[in-house]
């Protein structure tokens, strides 16, 4: 993976339960893990319509370097642009150099 196509700042992070401030009720919320540069590509109108014959909602894919900890229970942010993964592929030669991450833009509940 070439370091000049990971020009953006995307935090990772896990769900996690917080604490209700007034009530100290349990809610679900998120927790980061990590954050990375990354690139971030649209798919092509081909790989779009690959995807929608799945049933997958892929929109985009998230480049970044390996790192252990993401894995797809997490979300990915970048700006006010949340990302659901749909999973996390390693490079196959080595599958320890970098990660493909399938995305879809939207908000997921944890």
């Amino acid at each position: 993976m070439q370091a000049g196509k990971l020009r953006h700042r995307v935090r990772f992070e896990r769900p996690a339960n917080t604490q209700d401030p007034v009530t100290g009720e349990p809610m679900p919320g998120w927790e980061p893990v990590v954050t990375l540069w990354a690139s971030i590509e649209a798919l092509s109108a081909r790989e779009f319509i690959a995807a929608k014959a799945g049933q997958v909602e892929v929109t985009a894919r998230i480049g970044i370097r390996y790192h252990p900890a993401i894995d797809d229970t997490m979300r990915a942010v970048h700006g006010d642009t949340v990302y659901d993964i749909h999973g996390v592929l390693p490079d196959p030669r080595s599958r320890r150099h970098y990660l493909t991450l399938p995305v879809s833009e939207g908000v997921k509940d944890g």
